[in-house]
């Protein structure tokens, strides 16, 4: 099973998006964890990686299982580890490999591509303060087969 982390890093009412070259989806900057490696060390160095931006004190808001379906068969599975942070230092660099890094309006996430899971997430955490989780079940082409937030009332 894959770990990955992540991180919704918000500032002036803004989050910083990853536009990702493949399927032009946009993303939360992040990436696999290493082994032996907390999810916050995790996620402090791959948001580092990617953006140059040190996170400071990112608060772990979700925690989200996802899994490629085909043919009612399981053919990947990995589990996502989402933080929130509002505060970091150092300077936005001017090129990633992962993709083009853009601050986004929040008022603006919802009509940028993305994986339709990924919608859900970002509504989620940056509308409730307390620990999230979730399952998304997609086909091998990233179509959205379903989707379930825990508690189901939300």
């Amino acid at each position: 099973m894959r770990r990955v982390t992540n991180c919704i890093l918000k500032h002036n009412n803004s989050i910083l998006m990853l536009k990702k070259p493949r399927r032009g989806w946009y993303a939360m900057p992040g990436g696999k964890m290493e082994l032996g490696e907390s999810i916050k060390e995790s996620v402090v160095r791959e948001f580092k990686e990617e953006t140059g931006l040190q996170l400071i004190n990112p608060d772990l808001k979700g925690v989200f299982t996802f899994i490629i379906q085909e043919d009612d068969a399981v053919k990947q599975e990995w589990m996502m580890f989402t933080f929130l942070c509002e505060h970091y230092e150092g300077k936005l660099v001017d090129f990633c490999n992962e993709g083009e890094l853009e601050w986004v309006p929040i008022s603006e996430i919802q009509q940028k591509p993305m994986a339709e899971g990924d919608r859900s997430i970002y509504e989620l955490i940056l509308s409730h303060n307390e620990l999230n989780y979730g399952t998304f079940t997609y086909t091998p082409d990233y179509q959205l087969i379903s989707g379930k937030l825990d508690p189901s009332s939300r």
